[in-house]
């Protein structure tokens, strides 16, 4: 967090010194700082490599999820199984069922979690690339618009900027036309 600050800090003196040296500037330096900013979150879920990898994330958390449910209610019928049968059970037997349930509960639990993991490396993999070309794309656009920067609007960094200056809606636009599906 301190590195964000800091670069931001590095970032905001530049464009100040910039600003208030005017007589310092070399011939060829930019007269004016331009900034731009995207909203990277709103651009990935809106272009449509975005959208179709949604869609195949979500057909994954479908299937997931519906092992995992089945595989907690076993567990519940189990231990409603249990409940029932206790009465009647030494308390060797009931000793057994009660560790049979919790391996089961804790083999869900670490089902669970590794199906949350493999769910966030597969989200990873499949955006990736996405944000790759994205970068490629911003880049084209802000040097076509003669921006200096290019901030992320979803980082905490960026309290104001004004619409003028967003290219979400331009990066979303060429980022479809550039890349099919």
């Amino acid at each position: 967090m301190k590195a964000r600050f800091t670069a931001l800090g590095l970032t905001l003196a530049l464009a100040l010194s910039f600003a208030a040296a005017p007589s310092v500037r070399a011939a060829d330096e930019p007269a004016s700082l331009k900034i731009a900013t995207v909203d990277m979150q709103k651009a990935l879920q809106s272009v449509d490599a975005g959208k179709k990898a949604k869609g195949n994330l979500e057909k994954e958390v479908k299937s997931k999820q519906k092992m995992i449910s089945d595989e907690e209610k076993a567990i519940k019928k189990l231990d409603e199984e249990f409940k029932k049968q206790s009465l009647v059970m030494n308390d060797e037997a009931k000793a057994k069922k009660v560790q049979e349930i919790q391996e089961r509960a804790m083999k869900y639990q670490k089902m669970r979690a590794e199906y949350q993991m493999e769910l966030q490396q597969k989200e990873a993999e499949l955006i990736a690339p996405i944000i790759k070309n994205m970068k490629e794309v911003i880049k084209d656009v802000a040097a076509k618009k003669g921006y200096n920067f290019v901030l992320d609007k979803n980082e905490a960094n960026v309290l104001y900027s004004q619409e003028k200056d967003d290219l979400t809606s331009e990066l979303i636009s060429a980022y479809n036309s550039k890349h099919k599906g």
